[in-house]
């Protein structure tokens, strides 16, 4: 099993092959597998890639890097081609692995690395669901401080649940643009105000998907205030040559552009300093963070005006269309605020669960 290959690749794919070569240098990764080269790169990290009906070594180890929602059908799609030594890179071990690569490079600290209090913050991370989700196979044990949120719910939800998005002050019907942040523009309206009677409930408040989550553990919300931390993100995922792979995979050209214009107009010091953050690997995906309420509410009062303007300078506007391209523009801009404060916030980083 000392020659392996892995099946993907992305980000993920990437990532896991990083940290194999890494943490693992007994083994050897040959290169990545496809099921087909269309829209994948013909190398990857230096490392050739091959579709899957390629592959003549049937004794080879298989590491699946990719969402774990595609295992079963990668899967059949292994063993039909005679493989059948495979290791699935669920989001779990993913999370292990990256969490040992960061630390042994030395960057993207890990909250549970930290010392352990004897007081727990306060709590308040809002699930996002929109209601044409899928229902999960598995049940999950959650904290009690994730609390679902109906997101997107002025588009017609079904979910009978406390909090919607589409109370109070809110963009819930920009949903079908602004994906999960409509329930992060609700959270801040609506909960993190000073002068909102919830304002005071929690320390820390936060985003996650009806998916995805972060792995926080009540141990781990015991190192919150002791060690004074602003932030918890997800680790990075990585990407090549550079983050500007992702927008360029997910974003028309001509939106990226009405979002730096934006940029420039409202925050140009942040522009400014864009294209060095660009210019390097690390990027926080899915738009799911847990923060002090202070560093929220200074976050949230960025980045939505940035947003509402790229949308008046979009073509066509943000509402006459329903892409999703604010929700991936708001991943770039996540990554670029926190990258940008990387100094002057404490931030901590963990894994991130995908719950099927």
């Amino acid at each position: 099993m000392s020659r392996l290959m892995i099946y993907g690749a992305k980000s993920i794919a990437l990532g896991v092959c990083l940290a194999v070569q890494k943490l693992y240098p007994g083994y050897t990764v040959a290169g990545f597998v496809v099921k087909s080269l269309r829209n994948n790169p013909d190398t990857l990290g230096g490392l050739p890639v091959w579709e899957l009906h390629t592959v003549e070594d049937k004794s080879a180890y298989i590491l699946i890097g990719t969402p774990e929602d595609t295992h079963s059908e990668i899967i059949r799609d292994l063993e039909d081609c005679g493989l059948y030594h495979y290791i699935c890179i669920d989001s779990r071990k993913e999370a292990k692995l990256m969490e040992a690569y960061f630390g042994e490079i030395g960057r993207f600290p890990s909250i549970h690395k930290l010392k352990k209090g004897t007081k727990a913050a306060r709590m308040c991370v809002y699930m996002a669901r929109y209601y044409k989700d899928r229902m999960l196979k598995n049940t999950y044990a959650l904290p009690e401080w994730i609390c679902p949120v109906s997101a997107g719910a002025a588009l017609g939800s079904e979910d009978q649940m406390t909090d919607r998005d589409d109370d109070g002050d809110n963009i819930s019907v920009k949903n079908g643009n602004y994906c999960e942040l409509t329930a992060l523009y609700w959270m801040w309206k609506n909960r993190l105000q000073d002068s909102h009677e919830y304002a005071k409930k929690a320390e820390y408040y936060g985003l996650y998907h009806y998916r995805r989550i972060l792995d926080i553990s009540q141990e781990d919300v015991l190192r919150l205030q002791e060690n004074k931390i602003d932030a918890v993100l997800p680790f990075p995922t990585v990407h090549e040559p550079d983050i500007f792979e992702h927008h360029t995979r997910y974003l028309k050209e001509a939106d990226w552009q009405a979002m730096m214009e934006a940029l420039e107009e409202l925050h140009p010091e942040y522009a400014k300093a864009y294209p060095e953050i660009l210019a390097q690997p690390y990027f926080y995906n899915y738009n799911i963070l847990a923060a002090k309420s202070s560093v929220l509410q200074e976050y949230c009062a960025w980045l939505f005006p940035i947003l509402e303007r790229t949308e008046q300078l979009s073509s066509p506007k943000g509402w006459e269309r329903s892409d999703r391209y604010i929700g991936y523009l708001g991943e770039n801009l996540l990554t670029l605020y926190f990258m940008y404060h990387n100094q002057d916030l404490n931030i901590a980083h963990t894994g991130r669960y995908m719950l099927i």
